[in-house]
């Protein structure tokens, strides 16, 4: 039997090794595929061009490939003029999952975007400007929910572009000059940055662009009207069937009246039939709830620390006699059928303390689900205020800002629910064991641009509430399973001037005169400057003592600005022009008059514009 056992072994070991490199061989053979007709022999591709099976994209470099320095997955695409004039199989392209970017910019490619381009679930950046690609936009686009720059421009394509609005993070839309018909497409102008549709067959009016741009980017379209291309747009005709969908729209309105007036009279007899019940029962409850609390803590010394941390963010809670109703279960998937009573008795890890609260691991269903609960103490912000704030923020969504799942509130606590993610924080990659050796320049630049972009976002759309970050920090700014940042904790923190440790005396008097809202968004940016110049030294906030902005600003000042940067990025070839233009958006974000910083759209789109620049340079090594 053991004889068997020993000639069997080698036999499954070979078998696990084929099986987990088919599937690498299984992408590796899709890019290939995807040269070959994209090339379609009109191009001289000796041995440094690579994409053939007998190389690897990543450690042997092909040409125009990029890849994560952490997973060694092909990350970008950049083939650009080339004088490509095969045809286009984005199907191929695609079978790489972490492609972020792919730019076929000035060639000569034709063929289609087929539906298969939904299977791009992580593209940020597609360029396939001035080629001869024709056909009708799939609508599988809407799937694209990271897609941020969209560049179609000078192109043959032709019919009606599907509904993409709810692309939250889309800042560029170009796709002048093709034959593309139907409405001007269904985009969030309040958060897009570049747009331009001239010199196509758009008709119809021209929707409300919130001033954010002029006639030159519908023009050439014969169809459009509207104030914005002083073109008065007809009358829109009364409906031939008014009367009949006014009796049926009379009809659900009184049938709705019935309904209501029967689910009031219902809920009035269940509060009767309630009121009449024995108070027995109510004390039975807290007498069990005592008894449960009782025997939680006469339990082993492992599960007394279970109890300890667990106690910690419940104790409250039970003594209030409301607990199991006063749970807040958001919108998020994750939190439906939640219940207080689950987070009781679940087992809780504390992962940390801080000024303003604790944070703990909260492992559900044996395991099967994780949150993060985060619980707040002597905030002064009342209930009424933190639910306002709460439910505004799960109305305000964007990929890269985690939401919360559920929230609990009472005069002596709040608590906050979240996902957890597995991947740990910006802080304990950069400045933990492995001190981000690992972390390279194009890997930080990305994680720059998405917090930007998602910053800029969620100041935009949620500054008339004047609901801002307000603890913006490298902690703060975490992981999910595929290693894409997001932003935690939004909104959870008000801004106070006597709680920042800005390194300025001036710019802490600047905000105390300036109004609180101006102050809390002001506050984020300066945050998020400090993030950059993490990112870019590699040094944690605070070390013996020093502060890092101010030991920054003092090597600028004297001239040796190198020796700011991160060795391991110089080392690493990073150029050293896009190290410097990073520098410069962050001591403009850090400045010490709240004033004279940019607003996160301007930060936003500076590091977006840096980043388009790394990508096209590094497709040409």
């Amino acid at each position: 039997m053991n004889r068997v056992s020993v000639r069997i072994l080698p036999v499954l070991i070979f078998l696990l090794f084929h099986v987990s490199k088919s599937e690498d061989e299984e992408v590796k053979r899709s890019l290939v595929g995807f040269m070959d007709k994209l090339a379609a022999g009109n191009v001289g591709r000796d041995q440094s061009w690579g994409w053939n099976m007998s190389s690897d994209p990543c450690n042997d470099k092909w040409i125009g490939v990029s890849c994560d320095t952490l997973s060694k997955s092909v990350k970008k695409v950049v083939l650009d003029e080339l004088n490509l004039t095969g045809v286009l199989d984005i199907g191929f392209a695609c079978k790489a999952s972490s492609l972020s970017v792919l730019s076929l910019h000035s060639n000569n490619v034709v063929g289609s975007i087929s539906e298969e381009i939904g299977n791009c679930k992580h593209l940020t950046h597609l360029y396939v400007s001035g080629n001869q690609i024709s056909g009708h936009l799939p609508e599988s686009l809407k799937q694209l929910s990271n897609l941020k720059r969209f560049d179609i421009s000078n192109n043959n394509f032709s019919g009606e572009v599907p509904d993409i609005s709810q692309i939250s993070g889309l800042i560029t839309f170009f796709a002048q000059n093709n034959q593309l018909t139907g409405e001007v497409p269904n985009l969030d102008f309040s958060h897009l940055l570049q747009l331009n549709i001239s010199n196509n067959n758009f008709s119809g009016p021209i929707p409300d662009v919130k001033g954010r741009f002029s006639a030159d980017s519908f023009s050439g379209n014969p169809g459009l009207c509207g104030e914005l291309v002083s073109k008065p747009c007809p009358p829109t005709p009364p409906s031939k069937r008014k009367s009949n969908h006014s009796s049926i729209k009379r009809f659900f309105i009184y049938s709705g009246y019935a309904v209501l007036g029967l689910i009031v009279v219902l809920f009035v007899a269940f509060k009767l039939v309630s009121k009449m019940k024995p108070k027995d029962d109510k004390e039975a409850v807290e007498t069990n709830t005592s008894r449960r609390s009782y025997k939680t803590s006469t339990t082993t010394s492992n599960e007394s620390k279970i109890a300890e941390n667990k106690s910690e963010y419940s104790i409250s809670s039970v003594e209030s006699g409301v607990a199991l109703s006063s749970l807040v279960v958001l919108t998020s998937p994750t939190g439906q059928g939640l219940r207080f009573e689950d987070l009781l008795r679940a087992p809780a890890e504390l992962l940390g303390k801080g000024k303003h609260g604790s944070l703990y691991k909260v492992m559900l269903d044996n395991g099967v689900t994780t949150l993060a609960v985060k619980r707040i103490k002597d905030w002064s912000v009342d209930s009424e205020e933190f639910k306002r704030r709460m439910k505004r923020l799960d109305q305000t969504r964007h990929p890269s800002v985690l939401p919360s799942v559920a929230f609990y509130c009472s005069q002596q606590e709040k608590l906050l629910v979240y996902e957890y993610q597995p991947n740990g924080s910006l802080f304990r990659l950069l400045h933990g064991s492995q001190s981000g050796r690992a972390f390279g320049w194009e890997s930080r630049l990305n994680v720059a641009a998405i917090v930007g972009e998602a910053l800029a976002f969620m100041h935009e759309e949620l500054g008339e509430d004047g609901i801002a970050h307000g603890n913006l920090k490298s902690t703060n700014i975490l992981f999910n399973q595929n290693m894409d940042p997001c932003i935690s904790e939004y909104g959870l923190m008000v801004f106070q001037t006597q709680d920042l440790s800005f390194d300025f005396q001036s710019s802490k008097d600047a905000l105390d005169h300036a109004a609180p809202t101006y102050g809390s968004f002001k506050a984020d940016i300066y945050g998020f400057g400090v993030i950059l110049l993490e990112l870019l030294t590699g040094k944690p906030v605070h070390t013996n003592g020093i502060d890092l902005a101010r030991w920054v600003h003092s090597v600028v000042t004297e001239e040796w600005t190198v020796e700011v940067f991160d060795k391991a990025l110089i080392s690493l070839g990073a150029s050293e022009e896009r190290l410097l233009n990073l520098l410069q958006i962050a001591l403009k974000c850090i400045n010490p008059n709240p004033y004279e910083r940019p607003n996160m759209n301007q930060v936003a789109v500076m590091i977006s514009t840096l980043k388009d620049e790394e990508d096209r340079s590094s497709s040409h090594p």
